[in-house]
């Protein structure tokens, strides 16, 4: 035991989710969040009451042995609100990885997705905010140096909205719309509900408002802002002065085409990105909504890192298998090969020991045991 005690990690047999995972951990735990575990299951009714927040409504079900229906879960942040305990007067911090099951965007199948991620909830200030998003963009900053975290609020596309007279259907068509910026929809909405050009054109001005937070605020000028609006601008500024004082300012935008139901998020919503990855790697926002909706006291926010994303991080497929094969006979002495795998192994050289050459493995160098030690036989360098 005290060998293995001994022994040093070798980051380099990690795949990149792995080491995300352990640094994440010990980013998470040094903010004072602790570690979360839960069941594979939940009750089914969990997700037919708020299919809505779910990114995909299609769930893996079964009968346990009493016959209560249940579903592998496809959400994380459901079963840690059901399971939260009311805090109005206090915050909670929570960690957790953990893998949900639902169809890949990529496959259209089902699959099992690592996610990792926090959230924070109770009596939720503005402190709380700026400490998960500044998780959120150091989060991104782990895995790679190349990243950028997009943020948006959900109370000022609200607002917007409400100094008109929208019925809900045109305002979730809008919202969705804005979400993918596109602005000739946005305009046959207007059209088929009679709305106003002034509408259509705040919300042009929303849509092309993207960048750092000066750049933003100037290109909002030109929306009449009410009481609401002018809030969550403030609250934006605020988070954004943080953020820039933790040498971020150049890493993070504000983008209003970062939106989400609007039953459950009001407020800040963000996604992140790295290079090399085109779609958003981290998705998080506030869900006061949700949490009323589920008969919790106080406010949360949080996010989760979708690290089976992270596999195009892996690069080109390897060029070798294994370093060394080395090949040796019936007669070999078991004690001295031992010895001369040992001796290549301590070096960092992988190693595979065969009577015979196998078949379809790339390998850096192939070696001949004998009495007077190792004979090259071939090398690939």
């Amino acid at each position: 035991m005290k060998g293995l005690n001994n022994m040093l990690l070798d980051e380099k047999v990690l795949k990149q989710e792995e080491r995300a995972i352990f640094q994440l951990r010990s980013l998470y735990q040094k903010y004072g969040y602790s570690q979360y575990k839960m069941s594979k299951f939940e009750e089914y009714d969990l997700y037919v009451r708020n299919k809505d927040f779910l990114v995909s409504d299609s769930i893996i079900t079964f009968n346990d042995t009493s016959g209560k229906l249940l579903a592998l879960k496809p959400d994380v942040t459901l079963s840690i609100i059901k399971n939260s305990q009311d805090s109005p007067d206090s915050v909670q911090r929570v960690y957790y990885n953990e893998s949900v099951y639902r169809i890949s965007k990529g496959s259209h199948s089902f699959k099992e997705i690592v996610q990792a991620g926090l959230e924070c909830i109770g009596c939720i200030d503005t402190y709380n905010m700026c400490e998960v998003i500044l998780l959120a963009a150091k989060s991104l900053q782990a895995i790679s140096s190349e990243y950028v975290l997009d943020i948006s609020h959900m109370g000022f596309v609200s607002a917007l909205l409400d100094k008109y007279d929208i019925d809900d259907e045109a305002k979730a068509l809008i919202v969705n719309y804005i979400g993918e910026k596109n602005l000739h929809d946005i305009k046959t909405v207007c059209e088929k509900y009679d709305l106003s050009e002034a509408l259509f054109e705040e919300l042009s001005s929303l849509i092309g408002a993207y960048g750092s937070r000066d750049e933003v605020v100037k290109k909002l000028s030109s929306i009449e802002m009410t009481e609401d609006m002018k809030k969550a601008v403030d609250e934006l500024n605020s988070i954004c002065s943080v953020l820039d004082g933790e040498g971020m300012e150049n890493s993070i935008n504000i983008d209003f085409s970062i939106v989400n139901d609007m039953n459950y998020y009001n407020g800040i919503v963000f996604k992140g990105y790295i290079q090399g990855i085109p779609a958003s790697v981290l998705s998080g926002g506030r869900y006061d909504k949700l949490m009323n909706k589920m008969g919790k006291d106080g406010g949360a926010i949080g996010f989760a890192v979708y690290l089976d994303s992270l596999e195009r991080l892996e690069g080109t497929e390897k060029k070798y298998d294994v370093d060394t094969v080395i090949l040796y006979d019936e007669k070999a002495d078991p004690s001295a090969m031992m010895k001369a795998v040992k001796m290549l192994t301590d070096s960092g050289t992988s190693v595979m020991a065969e009577k015979k050459v196998p078949e379809k493995i790339k390998f850096r160098q192939l070696l001949k045991f004998n009495e007077r030690g190792f004979e090259i036989l071939e090398n690939n360098d």
